[in-house]
Formats: C-alpha cells, sequence, structure tokens
C-alpha cells in the first residue's frame, strides 16, 4: 500500500514506525527539518519537508499514487485542507485528525465526504471515552469493548489478593463452568507470551482476558478484585480531554477540575454547571489535601504534560486512592508506570494508531487496539467465504506464533473460542497478534492460506 502521512510531532512519527516494514510505501510530510531526520534515520520511508497544503509539496510526496492519505498535524484546518487537496489529486482515501466535537454530528460527515474526506478521528474524544470507560470498571486497568460491548478486552494486575496465585491457567479456567471469559495473553517481567493451560499464574503478571458481558462479575471475582462504585472524582488538566469527561459524567458523579491556566477555569466554568473548577497546580500538596484528596474515589491526570501526569498518580495514590488513571504521551513511560501503580493510561499516539491501522488492513477489520504496556495489537476480524479460519475446528487451525484467537461475535451473540469450537463465514472474530503478525492473522480471513 502506498501511504502518505502529513504530522508535525509525535502522532505522525509514531504512525510512521507503525507503518514502516509492512510492505508499505511511505512517504511522510514535515515541515520541521529536525522532526523528519529523526523519522528518516530510524525508519525505511521517504521524507518530504514542507506545508501539506501546498500542492507542490503533495506532488513531491506523490500523493496521485496514494492508497490512503493521514494528516494528525495539531491544526485540524490544516488537516482538513491536506485531506481535501489530496483527494482531488489522486488518493483513494483519506483520514484527517479533527478536535472540534462538532464535526461528529450526525449530518457532519456527510459534508466531509462530500468534500473528499473519509474519515475522521479525534483522539482526544476517544481518550475520554476511553477513561470513563475505567471509570466505570474500577477493577481493571484496561478495557476495550468489541461489538457493542457484547465481548470485552479487560486487562487485571495480579496481586496477592488472587486465590490463584501460584496455581495453573487451567485450574483458573476450571472456575468459569459457563465458558464466559478465557486468559489471551500475560505480560511478567518484560515477557509477554500466550498462555498454555499448564502455565502458572503469579503476583504481578499483567492477564490480558476477553469477556462476556455476564462474565465479568465472576472474573473479577476470580482474579481478586472489587468493581468499587466511584461517585468522587478530581481531574487534573481542564483541557479537551478533562472536559469532555467531565462534559459527561458531571450529572452523576461529583467531579473537582484543577487547572493553572485562569482563562480556561473560566471557560469550564461557563459550560460546566455541575462540576467544581479550582485554579491551582496540581503539584502542591497541600492544595490538594485542601481540596480533599484522601476523600477521592478516583483520580484522573491529563495535563499536556506526561512527567506532572506520573507525579500527581503517585500523590494520590500515597493518600489512599482507589482508582488512579495517566494520560502520557511518552510510550515508554507506560512499563515505568504500571510498575509504580498506576492503574489506567492513556495515549493519544496508541489511540490514533489503533484508529489508522484498520485502513491499512487487507480484511474487514471493524476494530483494532494497541495495547497499552504490552507490544501486541488485538483485533475484530469478519470471516471471509472460503477463508482458512473457516475450513477446521479452532485447535486444527496450526495457528502462527504469536496469534490467539479469543472469541466470536455471531448474529449478535458472543463465544469464547474452545478448541473444537467452527469459526463459520461472516463471524466477526477477536484476535490477539503479538509484534509482526497482523499480516499472517489477515491472511488466515482473507483466502485458504496454509500455514
Amino acid at each position: 500500500m502506498n501511504i502518505v502521512i502529513a504530522g508535525d510531532g509525535e502522532v505522525g512519527a509514531y504512525l510512521a514506525k507503525l507503518l514502516t516494514g509492512k510492505d508499505h510505501n511511505i512517504f511522510v510530510i514535515d515541515s520541521h527539518e529536525k522532526n523528519l531526520e529523526s523519522i528518516e534515520s530510524h525508519n525505511d520511508l521517504i521524507a518530504v519537508e514542507g506545508d501539506s497544503t501546498s500542492i507542490e509539496v503533495l506532488k513531491n510526496a506523490n500523493v496521485k499514487n496514494a492508497d490512503l492519505l493521514i494528516s494528525v498535524v495539531h491544526d485540524e484546518k490544516v488537516n482538513i485542507v491536506t485531506c481535501i487537496l489530496g483527494k482531488k489529486m489522486g488518493a483513494s482515501k483519506t483520514i484527517a485528525r479533527v478536535n472540534n466535537l462538532e464535526y461528529f454530528k450526525d449530518n457532519c460527515m456527510d459534508i466531509f465526504a462530500g468534500a473528499g474526506i473519509d474519515a475522521i478521528v479525534c483522539p482526544e474524544r476517544i481518550a475520554a471515552n476511553e477513561c470513563i470507560d475505567l471509570i466505570s470498571h474500577s477493577a481493571a486497568t484496561e478495557v476495550f469493548d468489541f461489538s457493542g460491548k457484547l465481548l470485552s478486552l479487560m486487562l487485571f494486575h495480579l496481586d496477592d489478593k488472587s486465590k490463584y496465585l501460584n496455581k495453573t491457567i487451567k485450574e483458573f479456567m476450571a472456575d468459569d463452568v459457563a465458558n464466559d471469559y478465557t486468559i489471551m495473553a500475560i505480560a511478567r517481567d518484560n515477557h509477554n507470551f500466550i498462555p498454555k493451560t499448564s502455565d502458572v499464574l503469579k503476583n504481578g503478571d499483567y492477564i490480558y482476558t476477553l469477556t462476556k458481558p455476564r462474565g465479568k462479575k465472576s472474573l473479577i471475582n476470580a482474579i481478586g478484585k472489587d468493581n468499587q462504585e466511584i461517585k468522587n472524582l478530581m481531574i487534573v488538566g481542564g483541557g479537551r480531554i478533562g472536559r469532555m469527561m467531565a462534559s459527561q459524567l458531571q450529572n452523576t458523579h461529583n467531579i473537582k477540575i484543577i487547572e493553572k491556566d485562569i482563562d480556561r477555569c473560566n471557560k469550564l466554568a461557563s459550560s460546566l454547571q455541575n462540576c467544581l473548577i479550582i485554579n491551582g497546580d496540581s503539584r502542591e500538596v497541600e492544595m490538594l489535601e485542601d481540596e480533599n484528596i484522601s476523600g477521592m474515589d478516583a483520580f484522573v491526570a491529563v495535563t499536556d504534560n506526561s512527567e506532572t501526569n506520573i507525579l500527581t498518580c503517585m500523590l494520590a495514590k500515597r493518600y489512599g486512592v482507589n482508582k488512579v488513571i495517566a494520560l502520557m504521551d511518552n510510550v515508554e513511560y507506560i512499563d515505568l508506570a504500571q510498575r509504580i501503580g498506576i492503574d489506567g493510561i492513556l495515549n493519544k499516539k496508541l489511540i490514533t494508531a489503533s484508529y489508522m491501522t484498520r485502513y491499512t488492513l487487507d480484511a474487514d477489520v471493524s476494530n483494532i487496539k494497541c495495547l497499552n504496556g504490552i507490544d501486541a495489537e488485538i483485533l475484530e476480524i469478519r470471516a471471509k467465504k472460503g477463508s482458512y479460519i473457516t475450513k477446521k475446528a479452532v485447535g486444527n487451525l496450526h495457528l502462527p506464533e504469536g496469534i490467539v484467537i479469543g472469541g466470536v461475535i455471531r448474529e449478535y451473540e458472543s463465544h469464547i473460542v474452545t478448541d473444537d469450537f467452527q469459526i463459520r463465514q461472516d463471524d466477526k472474530v477477536v484476535v490477539l497478534c503479538f509484534p509482526d503478525t497482523v499480516q499472517d492473522a489477515i491472511k488466515l480471513f482473507n483466502k485458504q492460506t496454509l500455514f
């Protein structure tokens, strides 16, 4: 696939890194020479310096032959113009990053489509929704839903409260008599693996589970967690993510927002009638004490500074807050954050990559998620007629190493996959893939590939 990426920072660079080496020809447009030097030195791609709204720059990036044009600069107007021009010049499909929530109203997408923009994405909007999911599932450290929540990926951190510590996966699954959930992967001491039934669960493991709706409660009990109700919520950072979260939760939760910019505080106060807006610096311990941080059920730090978010979450944990969630722009910080006890992590680069990547795959992929804290992706793929995946029971498919099938959605009903399960045409299948195995997984669903 020929892909053109217009970016001006980390999101564009991360997308380029993610897509390089996967049989794609990639052009990256950036107006900053230093950004391009860094991207080009670490990836096999062609760098084009300049403004992506320039017709000449788009020509130099060979946009007329682009199968996909992605524009993710910080200015949404630039992204919109880039995609419109790119489409007119021959790009087959265009995706623009936007920030204005008005653009997601029902009739707006028709307007964008008429102008030549095939899809829009707002990472902050997705991050706010993911954070709300984490708050509603306080026992989990990551949550992602498939097909209207018919199946859910839930990540748990095992501690000494689990009755299944030092017991095998087989013993753990024996508690699931209704076959409502399964363990798809385990992250342990910088090692990620697909577990066998004989593998033993250990203290400190991060386990990636897939569950039906009715299995959530029994799964959480088996893990040894409590899904505690969250009513009192403190949000640090009144930017787009904090504002969108508060707007959705203000009628059901007691919310305090801490923001150090006075102009932003005034805007928040005018739009959020049921929230308490506090002008202050969240790094000041005395101020947090005055605002009763110890009485909070959850603490969310979504400022533009990753270090501030980590520090304030650590303070919140010290004061006994049960659920702390941090926004981090640096992917390398995620493992560290998990190790020091941060319960949930938001990363706009991974969010954007998850949304964009499905447009680069030669398959009917309705959902894809780049997982936090583990180098893996989880996909929801529709099985095509005559595909290899439909030819045998799952246990007889001899899947390539690094691929595991967890569940299936069939005609609005969810199933946890066992070895004797037979996948059918049009089933939507949830598949977890470790690095460099996504294309192998895609082949399973497209044709009679033999492995």
